[in-house]
C-alpha cells in the first residue's frame, strides 16, 4: 500500500503542476486580449459610422420609405484589390505592393497568385501577381473617411466618380491610378505608382438604394 501512495503521489504532484500553471496561461490569453483591446479608446465609434447611425439611415427612411430600420441599406465591407503587373520580372515588387496596401488598410492583406500559367504574359502557375485585403466595421469606416475626404481629392484632374459602376445587386466599384494619394503613402520613398480598385458592397438590393445610400455617405458622384 505504501508502495500505491508513492506512486500516486508524483501523479498528485504533476496534476498540481498542471493546474498551478493553468492559470498562467489564462492570465498570458487575458493579457493578449487587453491588448489588443487597448488599441482603440474605450467606447470609440468611427466618424462615418456615427454619420450613419444620425444621419444617413434617417435619410434613406425618409425617400424609401422603409418601415423596418433593419431594412435601410448599410455597407457591408470594403475589398481592396492591387495588381502588379511587374511582378512578372521581379517578385519582390509584390512584396512593395502588399506593404503599401497595408499600410493603406491598416490591415496585412493576403497576396493574390496566378490560377494558371499563361505564355503570352509569362505568367507562371502559382506565381504571385498582386495583393488584396477585405475591411469590415471599424477599419472599413475608418478606410472610407479618409477615401472621401482625403484620397478623392487628391486625384489628379478628379472630375467625380462615375454613378453606372454598379453591378445590379448593390455593389460599387472604382479603381485609383496612383495608390499615393492616400496620405500614408511617403511619395519620397514610394518604389514605383500603383494602381488599385476598391469594391463597397452593400445590402442594397438595387442600384439606386445603393448608390442613394453611398451619396448620404458624400460619396462624390459626377452629376
Amino acid at each position: 500500500m505504501a508502495d500505491d501512495k508513492k506512486t500516486k503521489a508524483p501523479k498528485a504532484d504533476a496534476k498540481g503542476k498542471a493546474d498551478a500553471g493553468a492559470p498562467r496561461d489564462s492570465a498570458k490569453v487575458a493579457k493578449g486580449k487587453g491588448g489588443a483591446a487597448n488599441t482603440l479608446p474605450e467606447g470609440y465609434t468611427p466618424r462615418m459610422r456615427k454619420m450613419y447611425d444620425e444621419v444617413v439611415r434617417a435619410k434613406m427612411i425618409e425617400q424609401f420609405g422603409y418601415k423596418n430600420p433593419l431594412e435601410v441599406p448599410r455597407i457591408d465591407k470594403i475589398v481592396l484589390n492591387m495588381g502588379v503587373g511587374d511582378a512578372v520580372n521581379d517578385t519582390k515588387k509584390v512584396t512593395t505592393a502588399a506593404g503599401d496596401l497595408s499600410l493603406i488598410a491598416g490591415q496585412k492583406p493576403v497576396v493574390t497568385r496566378a490560377r494558371k500559367a499563361i505564355s503570352t504574359f509569362k505568367v507562371r502557375e502559382n506565381m504571385p501577381i498582386g495583393a488584396k485585403v477585405t475591411l469590415r466595421k471599424t477599419r472599413m469606416y475608418e478606410f472610407l473617411d479618409r477615401l472621401v475626404t482625403i484620397a478623392l481629392p487628391r486625384v489628379r484632374d478628379f472630375r467625380g466618380l462615375t454613378p453606372k459602376s454598379f453591378d445590379g445587386r448593390g455593389n460599387y466599384a472604382m479603381g485609383i491610378k496612383e495608390h499615393i494619394v492616400f496620405p500614408e503613402i511617403d511619395y519620397d520613398k514610394a518604389e514605383s505608382v500603383l494602381g488599385m480598385d476598391i469594391i463597397v458592397c452593400t445590402t442594397a438590393k438595387t442600384d439606386d438604394e445603393a448608390r442613394a445610400l453611398l451619396r448620404a455617405f458624400n460619396f462624390p458622384f459626377r452629376q
